[in-house]
């Protein structure tokens, strides 16, 4: 047997034996991919079934197509030269360059970046006199972003796919955009594999020569795919159909980049005769993770399935731990205190762990780590303090403590855009220093002499009058309240609402997580100091650290020991998930947290709190179903709410009445905690009011002490009813 062949298993070696015809792999967490991928790559190579070039091999990032670059190398002992070897974009802007004129650019096109793109669009609708403020260029540049995931070039844009966005206009805005990008010679990254695909679909000629040239297509990570990437793939392999591609169906998770796991679960109609190759044995976990993992994604009804078995004798390991707590502070700290614990007995950081389901919970398990004093680090993003709108909201909170601290008025001065632009800040700064005064007094000053007029000057006027209005607010409504009312009364968090890029939802959780931060002191000046000596606390980039990150950043990783926090209905599985795609999402949110488990090579610890504090209120939670989902024969059921539920089984005057099953941890009823007192006078609906900035607006909807209002000059906001007077 051949030496590359002799280091796999019985399944591993059928995939990488099955030369000819179309194959899946389908490769479970942990089951060796990368080896067969790579293997069968060397194997076609060393069997003199192709040359070099007239292999194809795909994957989703730089770093895996050098990864299988070097692996086939040193199967082969020398320098793999002349490969068409890298990501879908990279290839396909190769492919482009030799034909670049069939699609009206020339071989020397331009690649714009996000923010180039951005700039043209903007262009592109101040032609069409649109108002770019009502309708925000990033929220096109989104929609446009999508068809070109379909493939979709304007012309094929259907009534069925269109937009309603700027009065239906979109598709006539994206036909404009094409026709600038081809007039500047230039294209964006969805214009790669766009311009490929239509090319391939509408000149044979430049089709039959890359199936002439291409022999075997071989593609990773194919769950992952989007439809423009599937049509590529299907055009380029109608020739030979030699193509492989290598997948786990149950790891299929970036739906919201446009990956269609329909892509992997139809590929034998797509390909007929095509042949399944099952990786179950998995070389990561131990036997009772994998069952677990197991146990629960068999719940998904879109999967080809495949059961992960140890592919070591003894790997039984310890069963998956189930925390129930009384509140997520108990949850940081039992997180925290079992990494200190397994510290001491040698146990690195560095195989340890936290993966949630959003960036902004990562707060808490920040907050901890610092006060014990164990190293850490964000993978895959910055440190809670450090996320760009956490400064805008911490610069906020500065200068609604100290009017007096120039740098924090700066930053937010013009956060949102209010029109301020250098000239009148220049004019602020020179009066500042010529007065001796803070920028803030400067600035209400010229305002009010006359020296920024118009929009400026009301702008400032507007701004200066908030910050009286929240100071004096304080400490009627409290620090936490007025916090809240601020970010969105000073219009920051209406900003990231009208963002629609993939980064705002979260951006607006952590806002939410900063607020609930504030209601742990009992100041914001206490707060501001707290931040600032966090902020103080130096991390090296190496070194012996735990790992925090999102479940979706933790694909591809592993770690002895993983915790997995917040396992609650509404936070996981995601409330918004499930109410914009219902089963869909709920299945995809079933695969992250398979994900999640078998990111664990040695022990899972899954956590739920019955209690989460939501800005100055604590609400009751309920365990995530993912968690009764999982065998019971593979889980162990621990912490201090399955301790409450214990001791009220015992009571004397319960009923057997619990509100969960006997495997599952307790419910508590809710600790509230309210932030201020109740109104005494409700507002009703249809009810006439007048708010001290937004003016008149009628009452169109209530939540508790919360009113939508419909604003005569403001449009809809919704603010607390607290800030209103019955006009």
């Amino acid at each position: 047997m051949s030496e590359h062949l002799a280091r796999l298993n019985q399944e591993q070696r059928e995939a990488v034996e099955t030369i000819d015809g179309p194959l899946l792999v389908l490769a479970g967490a942990g089951t060796g991919k990368t080896r067969v991928l790579t293997t069968r790559f060397a194997h076609i190579l060393l069997s003199r079934r192709a040359f070099p070039s007239q292999i194809l091999a795909v994957t989703f990032t730089n770093k895996a197509a050098r990864e299988m670059r070097e692996r086939v190398s040193a199967i082969l002992g020398e320098p793999a030269e002349g490969l068409w070897l890298g990501t879908f974009h990279a290839l396909a802007a190769r492919m482009l360059r030799r034909n670049a004129e069939l699609v009206g650019l020339t071989s020397s096109f331009n690649i714009l970046d996000t923010d180039d793109q951005l700039r043209l669009l903007k262009q592109v609708m101040e032609a069409a006199r649109l108002d770019i403020k009502r309708f925000p260029p990033p929220v096109l540049m989104g929609i446009i972003q999508r068809w070109k995931d379909r493939g979709l070039p304007p012309e094929r844009v259907t009534g069925a796919e269109d937009s309603d966005f700027a009065g239906g206009n979109a598709r006539l805005l994206y036909a404009a955009y094409q026709d600038r990008l081809r007039t500047i010679n230039a294209c964006d990254f969805g214009d790669l594999l766009m311009h490929v695909t239509e090319i391939l679909r509408a000149h044979p000629e430049v089709l039959a020569e890359y199936h002439r040239r291409f022999r075997y297509i071989l593609v990773d990570e194919y769950q992952d795919t989007n439809l423009v990437q599937y049509l590529w793939l299907r055009l380029l392999a109608q020739g030979h159909r030699n193509i492989c591609c290598v997948g786990d169906d149950d790891q299929s998770i970036y739906s919201w980049r446009g990956a269609e796991v329909e892509n992997i679960l139809r590929f034998e109609k797509d390909f007929e005769g095509a042949k399944i190759v099952r990786l179950e044995r998995n070389y990561r976990s131990t036997e009772q993770i994998l069952a677990a993992a197991s146990g629960l994604i068999a719940h998904n009804e879109g999967r080809l399935g495949k059961t992960l078995r140890p592919g070591r004798n003894d790997a039984s390991g310890e069963k998956v731990q189930i925390v129930g707590l009384w509140d997520s502070d108990e949850e940081a700290r039992m997180v925290v205190g079992k990494m200190e614990s397994l510290r001491q007995g040698g146990h690195a950081l560095s195989e340890m762990a936290v993966l949630v389901r959003a960036n902004s919970q990562t707060r808490a398990f920040e907050e901890r780590l610092i006060t014990v004093g164990l190293p850490y680090r964000v993978v895959g993003g910055l440190r809670f303090y450090e996320r760009q709108e956490i400064r805008d909201a911490v610069a906020y909170a500065r200068v609604l403590n100290q009017p007096a601290d120039d740098l924090a008025f700066e930053r937010i001065i013009n956060l949102p855009r209010r029109g301020i632009g250098d000239v009148a800040l220049r004019s602020m700064h020179e009066r500042a220093r010529s007065g001796g005064v803070p920028l803030t007094f400067a600035a209400l000053a010229l305002a009010e002499e006359g020296v920024l007029r118009g929009k400026v000057g009301q702008a400032v006027r507007d701004l200066m009058g908030g910050f009286a209005r929240w100071r004096a607010a304080i400490e009627r409504e409290g620090h936490v309240t007025t916090m809240a009312v601020m970010l969105d009364e000073s219009g920051y968090m209406d900003m990231w609402k009208q963002d629609k890029s993939i980064e705002a939802p979260g951006r607006i959780e952590n806002l939410k997580e900063f607020v609930r931060a504030l209601a742990e002191f009992e100041s914001i000046g206490g707060f501001l100091e707290h931040v600032a000596l966090v902020m103080d606390n130096e991390q090296n980039a190496e070194g012996d650290r735990v790992s925090l990150m999102t479940l979706h950043a933790a694909k591809g990783l592993e770690f002895d020991t993983v915790f997995l926090p917040a396992w609650e209905e509404g936070v996981f599985p995601s409330q918004r998930t499930m109410d914009e795609s219902g089963l869909k999402g709920l299945e995809e949110e079933r695969r992250l947290a398979y994900v999640g488990l078998t990111r664990a090579r040695q022990l899972a610890i899954v956590s739920h709190a019955a209690n989460r504090r939501l800005y100055a209120n604590w609400q009751s939670s309920v365990p995530s179903r993912f968690i009764e989902e999982i065998p019971a024969e593979h889980v162990q059921i621990t912490g201090s709410a399955a301790m409450e539920r214990d001791r009220m089984m015992r009571a004397p005057a319960f009923t057997g009445a619990f509100p969960m099953t006997a495997r599952r941890p307790a419910i508590a009823a809710a600790w509230e905690q309210p932030a201020r007192p109740a109104r005494a006078d409700a507002i009703p609906v249809g009810t006439r009011v007048f708010h001290q900035k937004f003016g008149y607006g009628l009452v169109t909807a209530t939540d508790d002490d919360k009113l939508d209002i419909d604003f005569e000059k403001a449009g809809q906001k919704r603010v607390l009813d607290r800030f209103v007077e019955r006009a």
